[in-house]
């Protein structure tokens, strides 16, 4: 396994978790105005180049059919997200005070679980599933379905076609009337999938950066990747942000990790990334109510509220990651032969 991957995984998910943590000061102390530090909602994208990298990285090569390949996406994503759906839909049954974004709706409830656009019971504007973070799951079930469909081409032809058939799908959505899921399934942020296939192949053929270019492309995407949130609308994410994401992953594939010390602590939260992303919605509310049930407002503070959620997030979706995950040897290396 690329252990930079893990990395950028541990990153991204921590990304997104200081966004959400920061969107939840204004309901912890409305007197605080976070605005100005509201970064990273782009997590996501650099997730969505990571997954269409691994994607391809992990099926090239490989005789695998599409069952095999929807069988082993589906254990990997299904059981614990399931969970976290139903637990959300009872909390929000019995519970409905706990819970600022989530109403109990049974046919979002069925949405949600498969993984199907919806307008969010609670705030109809949005397309959002139960658990609000899994929308970005609904494009990866979608990327996966796609990907599995073209998995009996040749991989010559692989790619091409994926261009052909998220083209053909993007169009559509713009030339239809407009529904829930032309609205969803027409965002271009699909094609950072796309671009993530793409750098998979392009690791595969070995056209990578040098050392020194490497490490100058992975700092300067970061760097465009806070400055084009700052100064960009989420509508433009797919290049705004897309691709300082693109130049992140194929500065770090480029990077010779071998050569350095292995970050233990990051290369777990790598391990544990999905599960943080998908609980730290729970860790969060937890978090708010407690602020309100405290009568000294300790948690009022920004900073403190704001390492707190990183902190027990992380513990949370480490220790669900534990549970959840069955035990295997992991071999950490730089590079897997292509």
């Amino acid at each position: 396994m690329l252990v930079q991957l893990q990395y950028l995984r541990a990153v991204a998910a921590l990304m997104v978790v200081y966004f959400h943590a920061i969107l939840q000061l204004a309901k912890v102390n409305p007197a605080v105005d976070a605005t100005a530090f509201l970064y990273g909602e782009t997590g996501v994208d650099i997730f969505f180049v990571l997954s269409g990298f691994v994607m391809w990285l992990t099926t090239s090569g490989r005789a695998m059919s599409p069952i095999d390949f929807a069988r082993r996406r589906i254990r990997r994503i299904v059981p614990l997200y399931w969970l976290a759906t139903l637990f959300s839909a009872v909390v929000a049954l019995v519970a409905p005070s706990l819970l600022k974004s989530t109403v109990f709706d049974l046919p979002h409830l069925i949405a949600s679980l498969l993984f199907l656009p919806w307008a969010n019971a609670a705030d109809p504007t949005t397309i959002t599933p139960v658990v609000v973070p899994g929308w970005t799951l609904n494009y990866e079930m979608f990327f996966y379905f796609v990907f599995a469909l073209l998995l009996p081409l040749s991989e010559t032809r692989r790619i091409p076609a994926m261009f052909a058939v998220f083209a053909v799908i993007l169009i559509a959505c713009r030339l239809l009337p407009e529904t829930t899921a032309t609205r969803f399934y027409g965002e271009p942020i699909m094609l950072e999938f796309l671009a993530g296939v793409v750098l998979g192949w392009v690791y595969g053929q070995k056209v990578l950066l040098p050392n020194r270019w490497a490490w100058a492309a992975l700092a300067t995407g970061f760097v465009f990747l806070f400055v084009n949130e700052a100064l960009m609308p989420p509508e433009s994410r797919f290049y705004a942000w897309g691709i300082p994401a693109i130049f992140i992953v194929y500065g770090a594939i480029s990077i010779d990790f071998s050569r350095l010390p292995v970050i233990g602590w990051l290369n777990y939260l790598g391990d544990c990334s999905y599960s943080i992303y998908i609980t730290h919605a729970f860790t969060l509310a937890f978090l708010r109510v407690a602020s309100d049930r405290l009568p000294i407002g300790v948690l009022q503070q920004p900073l403190l509220f704001v390492i707190l959620s990183l902190v027990l997030s992380s513990i949370g979706g480490a220790i669900i990651h534990e549970i959840t995950t069955p035990r295997r040897k992991v071999t950490v290396a730089s590079r897997p032969p292509v």
